[in-house]
């Protein structure tokens, strides 16, 4: 399960035999949510945010905070989903300690 982002608790993942098309999860405290990216011609266009079958959904202000974190760094999501999964490189977590905008 390689961790991208901790941020105020949350914790921005993807599982290491995750599928196309890309797209992260978020969890806190055992709820959890998914934002899948959509790209078209490498450039991020869209983002779908929504709960995980099986988990209790992230409410509230972690939802707000994953919705935050994912469109801030949604470029560098991509990159790090190419890098692990396309040119297998190790990925090492980013722990944010500031609010992004």
């Amino acid at each position: 399960m390689p961790k991208l982002y901790e941020y105020f608790g949350l914790v921005v993942f993807f599982y290491a035999n995750e599928h196309d098309p890309i797209h992260v999860h978020g969890e806190f405290q055992g709820c959890q949510a998914r934002a899948e990216i959509i790209l078209k011609d490498g450039t991020v266009i869209q983002i779908i945010f929504s709960n995980v079958k099986g988990r209790p959904p992230l409410a509230g202000a972690k939802m707000k905070d994953f919705q935050a974190l994912v469109r801030a760094k949604a470029d560098d999501i991509v990159r790090r989903w190419v890098d692990f999964f396309v040119f297998k490189k190790h990925n090492k977590p980013e722990i944010i300690t500031r609010k992004v905008k």
